[in-house]
């Protein structure tokens, strides 16, 4: 392993607000990509790190290495996966077009240690500069890079990055989640196949140069080493921000500036994520194990803060109608479940609510989770019940009266 530099964090060298690193520059700054024989204990590495997958579900990435490791179905495919989404989240999107070089390392890595010849780097077609990053790296290692690298444009939409829709883009050019034997098992061209968000893969990169030691020498609380997060909304310096797992929410919003303005709730880990009330929110330390318990979501790393003064229902039935119309609409509680709750949400945000409409989405909200082909329906109630939870009142209120209580207007205004 190599020495790191001092309080190495993974968005290190060039400012953010410049070109995206070279290759020459990458390569000074953290010396050479190990392979051969230094890449034999890597797995393991990456379980003793604790590294959890960065795309939002948060698992172990070291165990499903070691699923891919273990399977006899043939050489394996990589895919990085940048496609990117989740519209209130803007990291995979920064790193791939300021540090392209470190999740291409990542996939490498994944390449040799699991025996693979063949990397799909898969980029949201939306962000064109970081298709464009990324096309210029692998142009520019193609001579050195041994396994065949493709860099594939995802199609626009919410689903087109769960994991078994990007395996079905890259087969079929069909980016709708799929059922069936486990991709570990039969992936992309029938083969096993790794899909890793490429943020995962980057600390991949630098777990590999200087081991899980380094990873764990940071984190406050029980889940250990840095995130990159997505700070929005009414705060002095939004963006992306890299933290230490653990840190109080409450400490990032002063690392950047303070809010500009009172805030009444935070969103967390995006649109799959939980509302928290803003008296509450200040406290959650950012910890995905710390933060499951609590019933808090850290997902891809989200932290979206309302206005006090904005209307947290009409907030919610615009997340709920995209949820909606952004599924894949091929099982009964995307297709018929979350359009009623979205329908009946926008009647009562715009001031139309019908009699029955909220005990209606209160009951949808709780029949709807785990039914679905995939996971898609499951987070999109897993937000609305957080936001019947945490604007409850003014959920009433719109109901009953066709008033706002943030706003102090008639329901619906200048919607």
């Amino acid at each position: 392993m190599i020495t790191p530099p001092d309080e190495l964090r993974l968005l290190d060298g060039p400012p953010l607000d410049g070109a995206a690193e070279s290759f020459a520059a990458h390569g000074a700054r953290l010396g050479a990509l190990p392979h051969g024989a230094a890449t034999r204990h890597l797995v393991a590495d990456l379980e003793a790190s604790g590294l959890l997958g960065r795309g939002g579900a948060g698992f172990p990435v070291g165990r499903k290495w070691r699923a891919l490791a273990s399977h006899q179905g043939g050489r394996p495919v990589i895919v990085a996966n940048g496609a990117e989404g989740e519209p209130a989240s803007a990291k995979d999107r920064v790193l791939m077009e300021k540090r392209p070089h470190l999740v291409l390392d990542g996939a490498v890595l994944a390449a040799e240690c699991l025996g693979s010849a063949e990397i799909f780097i898969y980029v949201g077609r939306e962000h064109e500069a970081a298709v464009a990053s990324m096309g210029r790296v692998i142009a520019e290692r193609a001579d050195t890079i041994r396994p065949d690298v493709r860099l594939v444009e995802a199609p626009i939409g919410y689903v087109a990055g769960e994991a078994t829709a990007v395996v079905h883009y890259v087969n079929s050019r069909d980016a709708r989640p799929t059922t069936g034997p486990r991709m570990s098992e039969k992936g992309v061209d029938g083969r096993p196949t790794l899909v890793q968000n490429v943020e995962s893969l980057a600390y991949t990169a630098l777990i590999a140069r200087f081991g899980p030691e380094w990873y764990r020498s940071v984190g406050r609380l029980e889940s250990k080493g840095t995130s990159l997060v997505t700070l929005s909304g009414p705060v002095r310096d939004p963006g992306v921000r890299e933290i230490d797992l653990g840190t109080p929410l409450g400490e990032v919003v002063a690392d950047a500036g303070g809010v500009t303005a009172d805030v009444g709730a935070v969103l967390l880990g995006g649109y799959f994520g939980t509302w928290a009330r803003a008296t509450d929110a200040w406290r959650v330390a950012l910890d995905p194990a710390v933060m499951k318990r609590q019933g808090l979501a850290f997902g891809c790393g989200i932290i979206g803060m309302l206005p006090a003064a904005s209307c947290g229902v009409a907030v919610t039935a615009d997340i709920i109608t995209f949820l909606a119309a952004g599924s894949a609409r091929q099982c009964g509680p995307c297709l018929y479940g979350l359009a009623a709750i979205a329908e009946a949400t926008a009647r009562i945000a715009g001031g139309k609510a019908q009699k029955q409409d909220l005990e209606d989405v209160r009951r949808w909200v709780g029949i709807v989770g785990g039914r679905g082909a995939c996971r898609h329906p499951d987070g999109a109630v897993q937000m609305m019940a957080s936001a019947l939870d945490v604007f409850a009142e003014d959920f009433r209120s719109h109901q009953a009266h066709k008033r706002c209580l943030a706003t102090g207007a008639k329901a619906g205004a200048g919607r």
